[in-house]
C-alpha cells in the first residue's frame, strides 16, 4: 500500500496550485514535489509555516516556468539550485534535485540531478527525506523517513558524521529536531558524531547559530534536548556561560504551569552572564538584532531589586522606573531563579498588579519649572526631577496643585 498524506488543504490553495501548475508546464507532471517542513508537519499532524518545493527542472527552466506564468521569481540561492516563487505574496523556495560535490563544512558545492533518491542522501534528517505529490502520494527514498518520523525519532541520513561534516550547524539542528519532534530516547549515532565534532561549532555564522538555538528554545518542551547538549557539551561550545540549567528548568516549568507563552529570549536569558554587561557581549557574539539585544540588556538590571515580597507602592515604582516588558521579564527571571515554588500567588499577584496599572504621565514639565522661576539651563532639569521624585515617593499622587505647591518649595531652595 501506498503511503498518502492525502490532498491536504494547502495543497490546494489558488498559490500553491499555479506554482505548481507552472512548473509542469515547464517540465512534465512530477517533475515537482513537496518537500521539508510542509511534508514532516503534514505527516505528523502539525500546522505548516513554508512551502518547500524540489524540482528535477533546472534553476534556468524553474525561472522561466514561473515568469511565463506571471510569477514573480527571485534568485535566492541560484548556486544551490534555490529560486523563491512569489505567487500571491506568498514565498516558495524552488530547489533543483541537486548533490553535493564538494563541502567544508559551511558552503557546499553542488550539482544538478534527476535523481530523487540522490536528492535525498544530501538531506539532513530521514524525516525531511520525504517528498510529497500534489495528490498527497509520499516518496521516501531513504527507505524510513515515514517511519522516523512518526516515530519521533532523530536520525541523520546515511552516515551522521558525514551528515555533519557537510555542515557543522547541523549539530545544532539535530538538537532542535529533537526538541520539536523527538519521543524517547535520543540517537545513540548522532549524539556521538554531535559530541565528537561539537568543537566544530566554534566560528560557525553567528547568525545561523542565534538562529537554531533561538528556535529550539521556542520548542513547548526544550528541557530533554537541552540537557543533551549539556552532557555532550555541544552547550558550552556555542554558549560557554551556559554551565547551569537550574534557571532554565524552573522557567519552563513556571511558563507550563501558569500557561504562559513559550518565550525563548527569556529562556535565553537564563543561560547567560546575569549582568547588564555580560548579555550585551552575548548579544553581540551572536550577532542578535538590537531589539533582543535591548531587551536582554534590560532584563538583567539590578535596580528596582525584584523580590515576590515587594508591596503594591514598590511594584508601581518598579514599572514606572523601567517599564512594563522589562518589569515583566525581571520578575519572571526572579521567580525562575528564586527555586522556589511556595511563593507563585505572590510572583503572579506582582505580575497581575504591573499589568493592570497604567502608569500615569508626570503633570509637571519644564515650562512649569521656569514660570516658578528658575533660570532657562540645567538647573530646569535638576529640579524637575526631585519634584518627579517627590511625586514618586508620594506613589504618584494624583493631585497637580501639591506638585506645584512642591515644585515652588523646591525652586525656592535653589540658588541660581
Amino acid at each position: 500500500m501506498t503511503d498518502s498524506l492525502g490532498q491536504k488543504p494547502w495543497m490546494k490553495t489558488p498559490a500553491v496550485t499555479a506554482v505548481m501548475d507552472a512548473l509542469e508546464a515547464r517540465g512534465f507532471s512530477g517533475c515537482a514535489r513537496f518537500v521539508g517542513g510542509c511534508v514532516r508537519n503534514s505527516l505528523l499532524n502539525r500546522p505548516i509555516e513554508d512551502v518547500d518545493i524540489a524540482t528535477t527542472l533546472t534553476p534556468d527552466q524553474v525561472t522561466e516556468a514561473l515568469q511565463e506564468a506571471g510569477i514573480r521569481a527571485v534568485p535566492t540561492g541560484v548556486e544551490h539550485g534555490t529560486i523563491t516563487a512569489v505567487a500571491d505574496g506568498q514565498p516558495f523556495e524552488i530547489t533543483t534535485l541537486r548533490r553535493d560535490v564538494s563541502t567544508d563544512g559551511r558552503r557546499a558545492v553542488v550539482a544538478f540531478t534527476q535523481d530523487w533518491a540522490e536528492d535525498a542522501q544530501r538531506r539532513d534528517f530521514t524525516l525531511n527525506a520525504v517528498y510529497a505529490d500534489r495528490d498527497g502520494t509520499l516518496f521516501d527514498p531513504t527507505g524510513r523517513g515515514i517511519e522516523d518520523g512518526r516515530a519521533g525519532r532523530i536520525v541523520f541520513v546515511g552516515d551522521a558524521m558525514t551528515r555533519i561534516r557537510e555542515d557543522y550547524l547541523r549539530i545544532l539542528r539535530f538538537f532542535r529536531f529533537q526538541a520539536w519532534y523527538g519521543k524517547g530516547e535520543a540517537d545513540e549515532k548522532a549524539l556521538a558524531a554531535c559530541k565528537a565534532l561539537k568543537e566544530t561549532l566554534s566560528g560557525r555564522p553567528a547568525e545561523r547559530t542565534a538562529k537554531e538555538l533561538t528556535k529550539l528554545l521556542a520548542a513547548e518542551e526544550p528541557r530533554p534536548a537541552l540537557a543533551l547538549m549539556a552532557k555532550t557539551g555541544v552547550l558550552t561550545a556555542v554558549l560557554p556561560c551556559a554551565t547551569d540549567l537550574a534557571a532554565l528548568n524552573q522557567l519552563v516549568e513556571i511558563e507550563t504551569d501558569q500557561l504562559f507563552e513559550n518565550d525563548p529570549i527569556l529562556r535565553l536569558a537564563t543561560l547567560i552572564p546575569d549582568d547588564q554587561i555580560g548579555a550585551a557581549q552575548i548579544a553581540e557574539r551572536l550577532r542578535l538584532s538590537n531589539e533582543v539585544r535591548d531587551r536582554l540588556v534590560a532584563a538583567m538590571g539590578k535596580t528596582p531589586r525584584i523580590t515576590s515580597w515587594m508591596s503594591p507602592r514598590e511594584t508601581r515604582r518598579g514599572v514606572y522606573a523601567i517599564g512594563l516588558s522589562a518589569f515583566n521579564d525581571r520578575v519572571k527571571l526572579a521567580w525562575a531563579k528564586s527555586g522556589r515554588t511556595s511563593a507563585t500567588h505572590q510572583w503572579r499577584g506582582l505580575l497581575a498588579l504591573a499589568e493592570s496599572w497604567s502608569p500615569p504621565t508626570f503633570p509637571l514639565t519644564g515650562e512649569d519649572v521656569m514660570a516658578s522661576g528658575v533660570p532657562k539651563g540645567p538647573m530646569v532639569g535638576q529640579v524637575l526631577r526631585e519634584v518627579e521624585d517627590w511625586w514618586i515617593d508620594h506613589d504618584f499622587i494624583d493631585d497637580k496643585f501639591s506638585a506645584i505647591e512642591k515644585l515652588k518649595a523646591v525652586a525656592q531652595g535653589m540658588a541660581y
